[in-house]
């Protein structure tokens, strides 16, 4: 203190500029570094989870001291578990924020922790690690981190269910990747494995016919009301059929309502997905597009719905089908609050696809409607700024 090296406040000692400090902590060995940091962040460990939900900042705080101390820090075997759970909870705080960078930052020194025979010993935790650690890759456009993980749980999944989450996310890299064609065979393939057959060897006009008299018992209410699904087999099963959607649409369209049909029947019989509203924004647009804009109309609004019922892990996409049926019904400008509605939501999950499409519509519905161009131009800029940042 004397020195002017410490400042002392209340009883406490704080060194008196982050310079002295930063001098003062290289003084220290590497190792003694490293262990100086586990110590702490283990001491942290048992605060971040009595802490709760109300407060991350410990959390957080612990899994950085740990990572900072790396796996070679640690002293006894069991203690690579517990570091291996706390980035997991970790990661997914900062998913939560939508900082996909950082969870998988979390991700990944959570799974430089486990040791050689976590698979055998810590099964279900290392499974989980993988899953999001893949989930952020694809987000982050890091396909190559993708492929690495996806072929860990490929390799060591104890079920076919168990690796049906990485086995979409290799379906979206490949969508993503201009390979559609590969990616609609991979999950067709995957749905077969699952007992799911589209019969496709019927004629457009019967299947359509089928799923609206199948829809034509129940009422919006009826419909809206029905139970949630349960089973996560059929929740992954409809994942799948999102993404055929999707691909089908610009490469097979004639096959897109026998996609639409099976998510309709399944959401039906199973209950509701949170991908439940894809096949009924899907079908409005089916029917709009043949010049039945009434019944198209009405199943765009179910859909928008159902997102209240189900959760808004599909409002990007839905948001982005359904405006292009609304405005023949309704004011255009109306469409402008959904695609704000579609981006912030699209963003939360890390659908950077969903987001910047929501943009491109929402621009050109401000020109339909008589927008400044000044305006639009400050939307462009930052519709321009997202495009490069994610690649």
């Amino acid at each position: 203190v004397e020195e002017g090296l410490l400042d002392n406040k209340d009883g406490r000692y704080h060194f008196s500029h982050d310079r002295i400090q930063e001098a003062a902590y290289n003084m220290l060995a590497i190792l003694d570094q490293g262990r100086f940091h586990f110590s702490y962040g283990m001491a942290l460990a048992p605060l971040a989870y009595a802490a709760g939900k109300g407060d991350d900042s410990i959390l957080l705080t612990a899994a950085n001291q740990l990572n900072l101390a790396g796996p070679e820090a640690v002293q006894d075997k069991s203690q690579n578990a517990t570091v291996a759970n706390l980035n997991l909870q970790a990661g997914k705080k900062a998913m939560e924020m939508s900082d996909f960078v950082l969870a998988y930052s979390y991700f990944d020194n959570g799974i430089s922790f486990l040791r050689k025979k976590h698979w055998e010993e810590h099964y279900k935790l290392s499974l989980e690690l993988f899953d999001l650690a893949a989930r952020c890759a694809l987000t982050n456009g890091d396909i190559v981190s993708l492929k690495l993980l996806s072929e860990q749980v490929i390799a060591y999944g104890r079920s076919y269910e168990d690796k049906l989450n990485i086995l979409y996310l290799v379906t979206c890299s490949l969508a993503f990747s201009s390979k559609l064609p590969e990616s609609i065979e991979k999950g067709l393939d995957i749905l077969a494995n699952l007992g799911i057959d589209l019969q496709e060897s019927r004629s457009t006009e019967v299947c359509v016919q089928e799923t609206t008299t199948l829809l034509s018992t129940r009422t919006d209410d009826e419909i809206l009301n029905t139970r949630q699904m349960t089973d996560p087999t059929m929740i992954m099963a409809m994942k799948f059929l999102t993404k055929l959607e999707f691909g089908m649409t610009q490469t097979k369209p004639r096959s897109v309502p026998f996609v639409t049909q099976k998510m309709i029947e399944l959401s039906l019989a199973k209950g509701m997905s949170p991908m439940s509203p894809i096949g009924f924004v899907y079908l409005g647009s089916f029917m709009s597009k043949r010049g039945d804009i009434i019944s198209g109309y009405r199943y765009v609004k179910l859909a928008l719905s159902l997102l209240d019922k189900v959760g808004r892990e599909s409002a990007g996409e839905v948001i982005c089908i359904a405006t292009q049926v609304k405005i023949f019904v309704e004011p255009i400008q109306a469409a402008l609050e959904h695609h704000n509605d579609g981006y912030a939501a699209s963003m939360v999950t890390g659908d950077v696809f969903n987001a910047l499409l929501n943009t491109i519509l929402k621009n050109a519905c401000k020109y339909v409607a008589g927008v400044k161009l000044q305006t639009m131009r400050e939307e462009h800029d930052k519709f321009e700024r997202l495009a490069k940042e994610n690649n």
